[in-house]
């Protein structure tokens, strides 16, 4: 089956806004964005589920939408998972193989990740991905794709990424109840550092900085490798809601007078430029002063940035990162933020777009950092389909389970009906 008869979905369910954007590969490899749909996100709260019902209901509106848009019925997605239950650990996992004579195959590299998954984790955790880093084979330090060589005492550093069972089960909840399947969770900033992030960036050193509504997604990349996570539970809502305190008008106003006029430095701002807002029924207007306003904003957005730094630092490699910052989401079209990015980590920074791999579309709104990362879950759909098209082995066709990239938690269906079918489930939540 060609590659663009394949068709994916990707469902970014955030804080503000639940998004699906659909898409397939053109011949010459890039993704073509077929169609896409929104609708506003009121049951998640910093990133995790916290209505089931307000959540179903926005994630069928915006399918609904993807798929009219896109003329496809969609039935199965990949979703990303977030929020600050979100954590990461290095481990060593090790294998002993019987014979120096065979060499190395995927088989091992699928044993010693599955041997990972089944590491014993705090009570109400579980893995949500297992991601190599680099492999040792009896001793040899440095290998990266061990495939093919020989040994017998095989190692392997991975990146363990996991989370709240209960926040993986109620998006799988929600995303039942709306009537679709889920082939994959994704951690978000994985999702997103696909879609913005260049592959020279990863092999030079890089940080994804992802600011949503609800919280703020770090992924660090050195050697084209993942070396560190993190979920700071902090985003865009907080700065709307210091600006509604700070100002005493309405939430919706403090969004409007954020992303209209909000600025993260107030040294750029003049103190006789004011905005008014219009008063509540039989109250006169108001007016806010865009220097006070940029105050608001920036204090804030320094404490985010704080948290940001001090996980740079503690992934050990800062002053490797030579490829600086990558700001995207939504929070990252706050004007002057690549500056006082700058100015608080002492790196060079850019706004990351989602245009990475994509094809010319005629869904322009995609290449907003804002849809960073349901493009990136669209990518990570077509990479999950590579790893299980079946290959050539000794003349039988036989399915390809993982590559060395490692593993995630998946739970794997039919994609569309007129697309993959007898798909084997791995792990389907029960509604009842």
């Amino acid at each position: 089956m060609d590659n663009n008869q394949e068709i994916v979905a990707g469902l970014d369910i955030g804080t503000t806004k639940i998004a699906c954007i659909v898409g397939r590969k053109n011949e010459q490899g890039k993704i073509e964005i077929l169609g896409m749909g929104k609708a506003k996100s009121d049951g998640v709260s910093r990133g995790v589920v916290a209505n089931i019902q307000k959540t179903v209901e926005s994630i069928k509106a915006a399918i609904r939408e993807a798929g009219d848009s896109a003329g496809v019925d969609i039935e199965t997605v990949n979703v990303g998972i977030a929020g600050q239950h979100i954590r990461s650990m290095q481990h060593r996992g090790m294998k002993m193989r019987e014979s120096l004579e065979e060499e190395i195959t995927q088989m091992d590299i699928d044993q010693i990740i599955d041997e990972t998954f089944r590491l014993v984790m705090p009570p109400g955790e579980e893995i949500i991905h297992v991601l190599p880093q680099e492999y040792i084979v009896d001793n040899e330090q440095g290998i990266r794709d061990p495939i093919g060589m020989s040994g017998i005492r095989m190692e392997a550093n991975f990146h363990i990424i996991s989370g709240q069972v209960t926040a993986a089960r109620n998006i799988n909840k929600c995303v039942h109840r709306a009537g679709l399947n889920v082939t994959e969770l994704i951690l978000e900033p994985l999702a997103s550092a696909d879609a913005v992030l260049s592959a020279e960036e990863k092999e030079a050193g890089v940080v994804l900085v992802d600011i949503g509504g609800g919280t703020t997604d770090i992924a660090i990349f050195f050697d084209n490798i993942i070396r560190h996570t993190a979920v700071i539970p902090f985003g865009g809502n907080v700065v709307t809601e210091d600006i509604r305190q700070g100002c005493g008008i309405m939430r919706d106003q403090a969004e409007l007078l954020k992303t209209k006029f909000g600025s993260a430095l107030a040294a750029e701002n003049k103190e006789n430029e004011v905005v008014c807002i219009p008063g509540l029924r039989g109250r006169d207007p108001k007016e806010i002063s865009l220097r006070t306003l940029a105050e608001i904003i920036q204090s804030r957005m320094e404490e985010i940035l704080e948290h940001v730094h001090f996980e740079i630092k503690n992934s050990g490699i800062e002053k490797q990162l030579i490829a600086g910052v990558v700001l995207t989401g939504g929070g990252s079209q706050l004007k002057h933020l690549k500056q006082l990015v700058e100015y608080m980590t002492g790196m060079s920074t850019r706004i990351g777009y989602p245009n990475e791999h994509l094809a010319k579309s005629n869904v322009e709104a995609v290449t907003s950092p804002l849809y960073a990362t349901g493009v990136g879950l669209v990518m990570k759909g077509f990479d999950y389909l590579d790893r299980h098209r079946p290959r050539v082995s000794d003349g039988h066709m036989n399915p390809t389970k993982t590559t060395v990239k490692g593993h995630s938690k998946g739970v794997l269906g039919g994609l569309f009906t007129n697309i993959l079918s007898g798909a084997s489930e791995l792990l389907k939540e029960d509604d009842n």
